[in-house]
């Protein structure tokens, strides 16, 4: 069994609810999805990684762990389309296992063998240049549901770009509340994108996303920290 993989390194996590925490970062090549705003558009294709085993893998995480490092992130690229390789690798290492997804492929997810948590982004019509593909928002509400149910820890984050749209970004979050089943449990990170630079002028509009998140669900507003740290 091998995998594309884009890099494997040491760093803060940068984004969502456990920002600043020390992590081995796992990028797989490949994504089934092709976002306006990406910031990894050299693992966009799968012919881009470097194909690896689940042990090179272990041995490339065992080289670079330290004392500080509590987690490996599963990132990419879309990393639930390798869902066995993570499992694999998830049996050779004590570490909590985190995984970072666009939540389109439930299947894939429920399979994985060992999460601990997992960041899902809620994507919106303006993450697209074409027609927004409705089957997007429901296989993340039912990666959203499978992830609940399995009682593992679950947050959303939501990108908002510049150009986002009030009324719908609200009917997203509306229908998000309408669909899954424990709605109380569930934490939404609004992430606006970067550079922060494009939001000196209009930052009034992140207390409106905020306020609209905030009649359903527990919200909080975090910039990617990486990238105002800058590291990697």
């Amino acid at each position: 069994m091998k995998a594309p993989i884009i890099e494997i390194f040491s760093s803060f996590q940068g984004e969502g609810l456990l920002i600043g925490q020390r992590q081995i970062f796992v990028r797989f090549a490949g994504c089934n999805l092709n976002c306006s705003y990406c910031d990894t558009n050299d693992s966009k294709s799968e012919k881009s990684g470097n194909l690896m085993t689940p042990q090179e893998v272990t041995d490339e995480i065992n080289k670079i762990i330290t004392s500080d490092c509590r987690a490996i992130s599963f990132t990419g690229g879309e990393p639930s389309l390798y869902p066995e390789f993570i499992s694999e690798v998830s049996k050779n290492l004590d570490l909590d296992i985190m995984l970072e997804t666009n939540g389109t492929l439930p299947d894939n997810i429920d399979s994985i063998e060992k999460l601990d948590m997992v960041s899902l982004d809620i994507k919106l019509p303006e993450h697209f240049d074409g027609d927004f593909d409705e089957e997007i928002f429901l296989n993340e509400i039912k990666s959203l549901n499978l992830l609940m149910a399995k009682c593992i820890d679950v947050y959303c984050k939501v990108v908002i770009l510049p150009s986002t749209k009030i009324k719908s970004f609200q009917g997203v979050i509306k229908k998000l509340s309408d669909n899954i089943s424990s709605k109380s449990s569930l934490q939404i990170i609004i992430q606006p994108s970067s550079p922060l630079d494009e939001w000196k002028d209009i930052n009034f509009k992140l207390f409106e996303f905020s306020e609209i998140v905030g009649q359903y669900f527990e919200v909080l507003t975090i910039p990617q920290i990486h990238k105002i740290l800058d590291i990697e």
